[in-house]
């Protein structure tokens, strides 16, 4: 089996990350993993946007605990020191298909790279708030655009998530 397949099926969500900092080389690498998803049209509507600073990070963090209804320290990216958001450009009829591709991406070249990452949700409750709209503005993202959802990236804390067996009757042949 290619390894891409091997890849696929090993990947689990990390929810434990290291507080260690992901060196901007694998970042790049893993935002340019998002670009290539598949997109409607290919007209790549999705945006990433890397989240490295620590005051930024942590804000996003109360806003999405906030939407989930925790308060206090709870963090629902786990520790994780990156944090990649997709938005998508709504112009598009498959701008949520076209971000979830990059998510799903992401995830892939993560784990292909010793990195573990978590889909993390809110980023559509997020940016539909005026000061996330004119943080994503003040990067220079122009047109309406909504949040798909969040990457969750770092270094693995503890051991890696052994491979759940899979549920059957989920696959079907029209022959």
């Amino acid at each position: 089996m290619s390894d891409v397949l091997e890849k696929m099926k090993s990947r689990r969500s990390i929810r434990s990350f290291k507080k260690d900092m992901v060196p901007k080389k694998l970042i790049e690498q893993i935002m340019e993993a998002g670009t290539y998803a598949a997109s409607g049209m290919n007209v790549q509507v999705p945006i990433i946007i890397a989240v490295t600073n620590k005051e930024k990070r942590d804000e996003l963090q109360k806003i999405n605990a906030k939407f989930m209804g925790k308060e206090g320290d709870f963090d629902p990216f786990y520790g994780a020191p990156v944090i990649l958001v997709v938005l998508a450009l709504k112009e598009r009829p498959t701008y949520v298909y076209d971000g979830s591709l990059a998510l799903g991406n992401m995830m892939l070249a993560a784990h292909e790279l010793g990195l573990g990452s978590c889909w993390i949700h809110r980023a559509k409750e997020e940016f539909e708030l005026p000061e996330w709209k004119e943080f994503a503005q003040s990067l220079g993202i122009e047109g309406e655009f909504e949040g798909v959802g969040h990457l969750a990236l770092g270094y693995i804390e503890g051991e890696y998530p052994a491979t759940p067996p899979r549920r059957l009757g989920r696959t079907f042949f029209v022959e």
